[in-house]
């Protein structure tokens, strides 16, 4: 397990104003570090979840599930596209989007994102190159298996597959802040 972080204390358009990269062994530690990452985050944190099929974003999004006390099982929202988990503790809800079968900007605003994102955490799997537009403020996540890795993302396979999962905080929001590595 190892972080390394960088900083641009501005946080400058187009820069992120903080990384933090880490090595994860295990799903365990991938529901670690989402845990980790949910005690930063509150109302109107949008998170935009990258990486290829079975690379942990959803076990990431049940660690932040678990660290904000959401009600509900965290699973893929792939075929619904979006489910809203009410907070169990007064917090935020977490609002958890699959995009995966979105191509286009109008889809995406036809899921009215925007409308919950202030009361909301709302963490976007797939959705890099669409999502940035929603929130000045964002915390990428790019998640990377090994090469010639493969199988569903789910805690047997994940927990064999060490994974790198890189952290950058975009805008004011993230300036200063601290993200956690495992």
């Amino acid at each position: 397990m190892s972080g390394a972080h960088r900083a641009d204390p501005a946080g400058s358009v187009g820069r992120p104003a903080v990384t933090v990269t880490s090595t994860v062994p295990s799903a365990a530690a991938m529901r670690e570090l989402g845990g980790l990452v949910a005690g930063l985050l509150g109302p109107g944190d949008l998170l935009v979840l990258t990486g290829d099929l079975g690379a942990g974003k959803t076990t990431m999004t049940q660690g932040i599930g678990a660290g904000l006390q959401v009600r509900g099982d965290i699973t893929s929202p792939t075929f619904v596209i979006a489910r809203v988990h009410p907070s169990l503790v007064e917090g935020p809800p977490l609002v958890h989007v699959d995009a995966y079968r979105l191509d286009t900007l109008s889809e995406v605003d036809d899921l009215d994102l925007d409308a919950e994102l202030s009361e909301s955490v709302t963490v976007v799997e797939w959705g890099e190159g669409l999502v940035e537009g929603l929130a000045d403020d964002r915390l990428e996540v790019r998640l990377e298996r090994p090469r010639g890795a493969s199988g569903p993302d789910d805690p047997e396979t994940l927990a064999d597959e060490t994974r790198t999962v890189r952290l950058r905080g975009f805008g004011p929001r993230w300036a200063g802040v601290d993200l956690p590595s495992i």
